[in-house]
C-alpha cells in the first residue's frame, strides 16, 4: 500500500445555466489564471453559436461532441524484462471524460480564428460531426492500441 496521501475525488457543482457537471468541468479546464467569468462567457458564447448553426440545443451539441471524442482504449507503457512495451488497455470512464475535455480545449486553442468563441464553437461543431483534430486524436489513440494488440497479454 502506498505511503503517500490518498487521492480523493473532488465534487464539482453543476453549472448554473444547464445544470450539467460536464459543462462545469469543461469551463474549469478552459479557465486561465483563475478567470472563471471569462471562461463562462467563452463557453456559453460558443454554445450559442453552435445552437444557431445546428438548430439544436447547444448543450446537446456539446455533449454529443464530447461523446465523439472519448477514447475507449489507450496504450500504457509496461516494463517487462528490461524492455518497455506499449500495452493496450481500457480507459476508465472518468479518464475518458478528462482526456476528451483536455484534447478539445487544446485543439480549440490551436485553431486559427479571431476569437476563442469562434475557435471553440468550430471545435464543437467539428467533433459533433465526427471530424476535426480532436476526433483524429481519438482515432490515433485507438490505432496505436490496435497496432500493439500483440502485447495485450502483458496487461496487469
Amino acid at each position: 500500500m502506498s505511503r503517500k496521501r490518498t487521492n480523493y475525488k473532488r465534487n464539482v457543482d453543476p453549472d448554473p445555466v444547464y445544470g450539467s457537471e460536464l459543462a462545469q468541468r469543461f469551463m474549469n479546464r478552459l479557465m486561465l489564471d483563475g478567470k472563471k467569468v471569462k471562461a463562462e462567457q467563452i463557453f456559453y458564447g460558443a454554445l450559442k453559436v453552435c445552437e444557431e448553426k445546428e438548430n439544436k440545443p447547444g448543450i446537446e451539441v456539446f455533449e454529443k461532441a464530447l461523446q465523439n471524442c472519448m477514447p475507449i482504449t489507450e496504450v500504457r507503457p509496461r516494463r517487462v524484462g528490461g524492455q518497455t512495451y506499449q500495452v493496450p488497455s481500457e480507459v476508465r470512464p472518468a479518464r475518458r471524460r478528462t482526456l476528451a475535455i483536455r484534447w478539445m480545449v487544446t485543439n480549440a486553442r490551436k485553431r486559427s480564428g479571431r476569437s476563442m468563441i469562434e475557435k471553440l464553437s468550430g471545435e464543437f461543431l467539428d467533433a459533433f460531426n465526427g471530424q476535426g483534430a480532436t476526433v483524429k486524436k481519438k482515432e490515433d489513440t485507438h490505432k496505436m492500441a490496435e497496432a500493439n494488440k500483440a502485447f495485450a497479454h502483458f496487461r496487469f
